[in-house]
């Protein structure tokens, strides 16, 4: 059977239009009780990163939550939201943060669903997930359409990074730094447990050096569904203007035969994918190295480098970037916060998870000479 993914209009964040759009994308598709019966005990799993209001387009904005809360409703669901944010330090105390700000609090109240913790784990080969799936009979999905330092693309595959309990993110982090291997965790991770249906939200997307605050909101109006993850994901890389298979998930999926990466293989439905591709997403620094030729690499990667800078000047110091990083190697010393780049393994947690964008990314000579 061929995937189906559906791409709707939607202009901005205003109830009901959300709901109704939200709606829309799902019934195109079949509706929602082709991939949900109706009573079923649902996980509703946004993809909330840190502890921002929803204008800066960092999580997943709660209205769009609203109306996967409010398809699920009609059909008699028992729902549940969570996450597991980004967050370090004191973990419960953050996630509150993050719920409370991003404003999923607020919706989980008005609309009367429980919000849970992600805070009892049960361990998968090679990673703690959230009992939270083995409690409830279907997963949907809730991604942001984003880009990514690490990964290119966040979207329907990275959003279940999220199912990894508590702060063990760091530990996958610290063990798969590389893009190709991180990559294989996160489709192990959708082998685990594949959503019933992913609905993106791309009314606000982001470009540039996301998925945190160092990324640039972009005006996109669309929301995008479908049960196949793997050719959600592809739909929006070719929206971003990069091939599907340029997302390191997308490739690896398609070889454990998980999903669909042709989109000539996809039947896309509601708008057509022509009229919907402006033009290309600016892309994080560090993903341009991902795109040469692996010959190429294997002869200038030694040279060809790319390293988290903190810029003082806009450096609250919060300490945050000193608890995300994996192999604790960012430190203060008189006053201000330093890398110790001999120890670094470039993961860019710590530029991720700045919630002052004072964090660049800082290219070697050679990748600027060759304009990389």
């Amino acid at each position: 059977m061929r995937s189906q993914v559906s791409i709707v209009k939607c202009a901005d964040y205003r109830q009901p239009q959300v709901w109704n759009k939200v709606k829309e994308s799902i019934d195109l598709i079949g509706g929602i009780e082709k991939f949900v019966p109706s009573g079923s005990s649902v996980l509703v799993k946004p993809n909330l990163l840190m502890a921002t209001p929803p204008e800066t387009g960092v999580d997943t904005h709660p209205e769009v939550v609203r109306g996967v809360i409010k398809v699920l409703k009609e059909i008699g669901c028992k729902i549940y939201v969570g996450d597991g944010p980004s967050v370090w330090g004191r973990y419960a105390e953050n996630v509150d943060s993050v719920y409370e700000q991003s404003g999923i609090k607020r919706v989980c109240i008005e609309e009367g669903v429980e919000l849970v913790r992600f805070d009892k784990r049960r361990w998968r080969t090679h990673f703690p997930l959230t009992t939270w799936i083995d409690e409830t009979q279907y997963l949907v999905s809730v991604p942001k359409f984003k880009t990514h330092e690490f990964t290119l693309l966040t979207g329907a595959i990275k959003n279940l990074y999220g199912l990894v309990s508590g702060t063990y993110k760091t530990e996958l982090h610290k063990q798969y730094f590389e893009r190709k291997s991180f990559s294989k965790i996160l489709v192990d991770i959708y082998e685990q447990k594949r959503p019933a249906l992913s609905v993106v939200d791309g009314i606000v997307a982001m470009e540039g050096d996301g998925p945190g605050t160092s990324g640039k909101p972009r005006q996109l109006g669309l929301l995008i569904a479908g049960p196949d993850a793997v050719a959600v994901d592809s739909v929006m890389a070719v929206i971003m203007g990069v091939k599907p298979l340029d997302v390191f998930t997308n490739k690896e999926a398609k070889a454990r035969g998980l999903g669909e990466t042709d989109i000539n293989n996809i039947d896309i439905l509601g708008e057509r994918l022509a009229d919907v591709r402006g033009r290309p997403f600016l892309l994080p620094v560090t993903s341009l190295r991902s795109r040469i030729p692996q010959p190429i690499v294997n002869i200038i990667k030694k040279f060809i480098r790319y390293r988290p800078v903190i810029r003082h000047e806009d450096c609250s110091s919060c300490g945050v970037c000193i608890e995300a990083c994996p192999n604790k190697i960012i430190s203060r010393r008189n006053g201000k916060t330093y890398i110790d780049y001999s120890r670094c393994i470039y993961c860019f947690c710590c530029q991720e998870s700045c919630p002052n964008s004072a964090i660049s990314i800082r290219k070697s000579l050679l990748a600027r000479l060759v304009g990389l």
